[in-house]
């Protein structure tokens, strides 16, 4: 306390020479307080307590020390004080008292992405039975009533009850468009009630423009229709969705393809197909891979050559995919289905099924292998029976060029005119000689391109063509023209083509001096050189010479077929000889060769033709 009284003291010695000093003023014209404490009196009775300032957690729901705090209330909002604490139904009452038109729709569009649909039906049966501003009852439109149909479908509601409701629309004053009946149509999908969408869907082509049917009805009804295998029906629709320029989805038209494959309305299925091929809005359509492999097998047993060229169609269309794709996918065709479509091609005379099936080989294959020799001689098939020959040889050409290494006993059954290219053979002789001149011409003026092409496989083909026209002369001359003008060297299936055309004319001695020849040149002969040498002795009648042949063959290494046996066996019976016929079954036990009877064939000898009968 001392010491405090010396500061005071001191302070105002300090103040009062300040003050002294004129250049000074004072801020305050007020006496100066002295601020030295002074001890209260003592009260005489007790003043009022004053409370603290709330609580700032107390405005909150949850506290840090108390999650749930009992004395909290509701965070402030903009909604009218105890709003949320309404139930839903007086609620949406409330809301459909303030809302119009556009206002509901603004509230629909909210609640449809959650997704409220009991809301949305509760809030529009409240709406349409409150007054607008004016005091006139509200009135939906269309659109709106829409609305209120698709919650009741989100909601479950029964197909009759969907229609219930349309029947609303109608005694209302409004009338239901496209889309309206599309929500009924979509309950109806979901129930299963097939009859009730065909006749719905009829009703909506036979009301005004406002309800005709869209894409999205032929749709569901089609849909529908297919799942419960009403085939006809719904092909009926499909081609209605088309006529009417409408989009088929890409689930319809995968279940009419399952569809018509079942079935076998394969020419049913080609019409939808090239219908919707020819709409832009169609066009892309294509079914699952899968899908397409199972379409290709169906058309090839049917030789439907038009449903194959289609599913290649697709195949090529998922091949292109695959290599557009990033990574690359390599989707390739089996070879073996793409052979059975060049021999389908070849059946049906089909030139783009031809075409079609080697571009997407060659596709498939991706220049890393050639083609097998079966898809090859496939080709060379369908070429001839569509009579171009031109392309037929160009192909046999290729063929050559590309199994020239191959050994020389496979190339031989590769390039025989009497199996593997008998067909082309055949397309040759077709017109007589007049094919075999100018076939022969071409082959000449090729050999004389640069680069040349020379083939004894087409000269063969020439030599047993004129030897099927029975035209001796022609076969030798073509024979002679492979060492002169074309400069190649006969193989045996020359010579064996020319000992065909000796033997068919009778001319046995011809026929086995051709055989020495071939001998004496060392050209080993094969199992056709024996055969055709039998033939030649048969045909003279001449079994015992026939049977000596089959000896020296059976020396070679050969062994007879059945269709060889069976013909010495025949001639042995019509000549009487039974000691060959001995022979016969000799060689028959020898190699096993089950030879079977001639009954049938011989009662064809015993009929009697004359005219008593008639």
């Amino acid at each position: 306390m001392a010491s405090q009284m010396a500061i005071l003291a001191r302070t105002r010695s300090l103040a009062k020479g300040l003050n002294a000093s004129p250049s000074l003023k004072t801020i305050t014209t007020f006496s100066f307080l002295s601020q030295e404490p002074q001890l209260a009196a003592e009260p005489t009775q007790d003043p009022p307590s004053v409370p603290l300032p709330p609580n700032p957690a107390a405005t909150y729901r949850e506290n840090w020390r108390s999650p749930v705090h009992e004395g909290s209330s509701a965070a402030p909002s903009l909604l009218p004080l105890g709003f949320l604490q309404q139930s839903p139904s007086f609620r949406n009452q409330s809301l459909a008292q303030e809302l119009d038109v556009p206002g509901l729709l603004n509230t629909f569009a909210d609640w449809m992405t959650s997704q409220r649909w009991g809301d949305m039906k509760q809030l529009f049966e409240f709406w349409i039975r409150s007054l607008d501003k004016n005091g006139k009852p509200n009135k939906p439109d269309v659109n709106l009533y829409n609305h209120y149909l698709r919650a009741n479908l989100m909601n479950g509601a029964s197909p009759m009850e969907m229609l219930d409701l349309v029947l609303r629309m109608e005694d209302s004053g409004i009338t239901p468009n496209t889309a309206s009946f599309n929500l009924v149509l979509k309950a109806m999908h979901q129930g299963r009630e097939t009859e009730a969408a065909e006749k719905l869907l009829e009703r909506m082509l036979q009301t005004g423009n406002a309800s005709q049917p869209d894409d999205e009805s032929y749709n569901l009804v089609v849909d529908l229709l297919l799942h419960t295998n009403k085939i006809d029906a719904a092909l009926k629709y499909i081609d209605l969705t088309l006529k009417s320029g409408y989009m088929v989805s890409m689930d319809v038209f995968r279940y009419c393809v399952q569809g018509c494959i079942t079935t076998g309305k394969l020419d049913s299925l080609v019409s939808i197909i090239d219908k919707c091929k020819s709409m832009d809005e169609n066009k892309a359509l294509c079914p699952p891979w899968n899908l397409c492999n199972n379409i290709a097998e169906v058309a090839l047993q049917a030789d439907n050559s038009k449903l194959a060229f289609h599913a290649l169609e697709f195949m090529a269309k998922w091949v292109v995919r695959g290599e557009q794709a990033r990574p690359a996918i390599h989707l390739s065709v089996d070879e073996g289905l793409l052979l059975s479509a060049l021999a389908t091609a070849g059946r049906t005379y089909s030139s783009t099924l031809l075409d079609a099936s080697w571009a997407i080989l060659r596709r498939s294959l991706r220049q890393k292998k050639v083609p097998n020799p079966e898809s090859f001689l496939a080709k060379i098939s369908a070429l001839a029976s569509l009579g171009e020959l031109k392309r037929a040889f160009s192909t046999l050409h290729e063929f050559e060029t590309a199994y020239s290494n191959s050994d020389k006993e496979i190339e031989e059954e590769l390039f025989s005119p009497f199996t593997s290219l008998y067909p082309l053979v055949v397309a040759c002789s077709k017109n007589g000689f007049e094919t075999l001149d100018s076939v022969y011409l071409q082959l000449e003026h090729l050999s004389r391109q640069d680069p040349p092409y020379k083939s004894v496989a087409a000269l063969n083909c020439i030599i047993l063509g004129c030897a099927n026209i029975w035209d001796l002369d022609r076969a030798y001359q073509t024979f002679e023209a492979i060492c002169s003008p074309f400069k190649l060297t006969p193989d045996i299936h020359s010579y064996n083509a020319l000992m065909y055309a000796f033997g068919k004319l009778k001319k046995t001695l011809e026929a086995a001096r051709v055989f020495e020849h071939l001998v004496s040149l060392g050209v080993r002969p094969n199992a056709m050189s024996y055969s055709l040498l039998v033939d030649a002795h048969l045909i003279n009648r001449d079994p015992k010479a026939a049977l000596s042949v089959i000896s020296e063959m059976v020396n070679s290494g050969f062994e007879p077929s059945k269709e060889t046996l069976k013909k010495v066996r025949r001639r042995c019976m019509r000549e009487l000889d039974y000691e060959s016929d001995d022979r016969v079954e000799e060689f028959a036990k020898r190699f096993n060769i089950r030879m079977g009877g001639e009954n049938r064939r011989n009662r064809l000898f015993e009929l009697d033709y004359s005219t008593g009968y008639a």
